[in-house]
């Protein structure tokens, strides 16, 4: 015993287990403990004490003060025996610490001291526990009816404060049950009007493809006959025409030419737009078709001034593609750069980038530049650059729109990079199927949207093996278990089962857990918070983007870049 003694005393019979409890609950009183500290550890004495008289021991009992509580210790006669009975066990919950010991026949217990507080000393105690009388079993009922009756008005009034806080809950639940059914009920209402608004966007967008479908066949029809026309005139049969004749008939025709180029361009920019532009690729010998358009674009660039290569290089000589789509692509980069280039060079060079399996084609001329503030604008339909060579040239501002628009079809990208004063250059990707190894095999893309989806299997033509498609999260649930894919495109969007609720699925999966996915967002892909995956905003969508979010979900995956499976 380290402590300071502060009483000890015998128990033979059940009254000296009270006089035990009322010695226990001064002490503790006079040691600083709390009320209910005090009632506790009587109690626990009462028990302990009960147990041992029930096994026909006699008991002796020393209370010590420590340093951080007051100990009591209570000794009998060492059994290896001893049974404990429930008392001990009902102690050990109302004391900080309880040890026993059969062996050495001690039960000690101890019950800390509040922090902070005033520390009597040990004499103090002493002096306070001397003074106590013994007693009597029925002042001590009375004493323990009179700590029930306490307790009972304690729980009686914490089961009212309970009930206060229960109705005060309740109320909040309802409150906010009725505020999360307005917001349903906003939300259900947001959502048809979007269904409303994207029908009317459908019909708008139907009848602008009648629209142009019929504009370009009315259009068409004429300006074939006069260019028809006009070479029955200028041909070989027809009457001799003087040169002024000649000249004017010409320009009839050129006029025709041009007009019906426009037109032709017009109805490919409607279709792209509506999804309904398909490449038909086959095998390009891209040697062949630079040196057909140097040919081809040398008359309107015959001067000393202005120079027009061509390079290719040799790892690059063929590719899959659609020829017509990749002809009229460059021819638009190219006389646009040669039209706007007094002097220097316009330059084609097409190369191999192995890192990222495209073939990249790049038209650079040393022209006036477009001004930064004019370089995304330049892809708008119709717009045009203002500027006195703009002034001096022909033009619809449809030949870089153009362009991009048959790249994307392609499952291409196109770029520009100018500089104002010193010359433009515009770079072309497009996949490399020419060795027929795709990047990935089977992708899957889960949205709602019937376009999107079109859009997305074009991008990655060539880039992926298989392309699987899922109008919404249900049945793309249902073919990613039937047979998983290497990679799935996830709209959060979708009926039925959205993408969110498709992720969760996903991940409590054990088999589908590890697909990579990329998620796609109506929102800026950084306002997504979501970092467990790849994230591409459907307005950020391109080619170039598009594939590498899927090399990205790759990498997510396994930590490498995969090939095709």
């Amino acid at each position: 015993m380290t402590g300071d003694e502060l009483i000890r005393m015998r128990v033979l019979r059940e009254q000296d287990v009270l006089a035990m409890r009322k010695l226990g609950r001064e002490a503790a009183k006079a040691a600083g403990l709390q009320s209910q500290d005090q009632i506790r550890l009587a109690t626990a004495l009462s028990e302990v004490g009960r147990d041992i008289l029930n096994q026909g021991f006699e008991a002796s009992v020393v209370f010590l003060l420590e340093q951080d509580g007051l100990l009591v210790t209570i000794g009998f006669p060492p059994r290896t025996d001893f049974q404990s009975a429930d008392g001990v066990t009902l102690a050990g919950r109302l004391v900080d610490m309880i040890e026993l010991d059969p062996a050495k026949g001690t039960v000690s217990m101890l019950k800390r001291l509040p922090h902070g507080g005033p520390r009597p000393s040990a004499e103090e105690i002493r002096a306070r526990l001397a003074e106590l009388t013994p007693a009597t079993a029925f002042e001590e009922l009375r004493r323990q009816n009179r700590e029930l009756a306490a307790t009972l008005e304690e729980v009686l009034q914490l089961n009212s404060e309970l009930e206060e806080t229960n109705q005060g809950v309740l109320a909040l639940y309802n409150q906010l049950s009725e505020e999360l059914e307005e917001t349903n009920r906003g939300v259900v209402a947001l959502y048809a009007e979007l269904d409303e608004k994207s029908a009317q966007l459908r019909k708008a967008s139907d009848a602008k493809d009648r629209f142009w479908a019929t504009v370009s066949h009315e259009l068409r029809t004429p300006l074939n006959s006069i260019i028809g026309l006009v070479r029955l005139l200028v041909g070989p049969g027809g009457e001799p025409l003087t040169d002024e004749q000649l000249h004017q008939i010409q320009l009839i025709g050129s006029s025709a030419g041009t007009l019906l180029t426009l037109v032709s361009e017009l109805l490919d920019m409607a279709k792209a737009e509506s999804g309904r532009l398909d490449p038909q690729p086959s095998a390009v010998d891209l040697v062949a078709l630079a040196e057909q358009l140097r040919r081809t674009l040398r008359p309107t660039s015959e001067t000393d001034r202005v120079k027009l290569s061509v390079r290719i290089a040799q790892e690059s000589p063929e590719m899959s593609a659609d020829e017509v789509m990749l002809t009229r692509t460059l021819r638009n980069l190219m006389s646009n750069a040669l039209k706007f280039t007094e002097e220097g060079e316009v330059l084609l060079d097409v190369s191999l980038d192995a890192a990222t399996h495209e073939v990249v084609f790049r038209v650079t001329d040393t022209g006036i530049g477009i001004p930064e503030e004019h370089q995304e604008r330049v892809f708008e339909e119709f717009y045009q650059v203002p500027g006195p060579i703009q002034v001096r040239t022909k033009g619809t501002g449809l030949g870089l729109p153009y362009a991009r628009r048959l790249a994307e079809a392609m499952g291409g990208t196109l770029r520009l990079v100018s500089t104002a004063g010193k010359g433009t250059t515009v770079t072309l990707r497009l996949p490399h199927r020419h060795d027929g190894a795709p990047v990935v095999g089977r992708v899957l893309v889960a949205d709602d949207d019937a376009e999107f989806r079109a859009t997305v299997r074009r991008m990655l033509a060539g880039f992926a093996t298989h392309v699987d498609e899922a109008a919404d999260g249900l049945a793309a649930l249902e073919m990613m278990a039937e047979n998983p894919p290497d990679v799935a495109l996830v709209d959060l969007l979708m009926p039925r089962l959205d993408g969110t609720a498709l992720l969760q699925r996903l991940a409590d999966d054990e088999r589908l857990r590890e697909i990579p996915v990329v998620v796609v967002t109506l929102a800026a892909a950084h306002q997504y918070p979501q970092e467990a995956h790849t994230v591409i905003a459907k307005s950020e969508l391109r080619g170039d983007n598009l594939r590498e979010a899927v090399r990205s979900a790759l990498r997510r995956s396994d930590g490498s870049e995969s090939g095709a499976r």
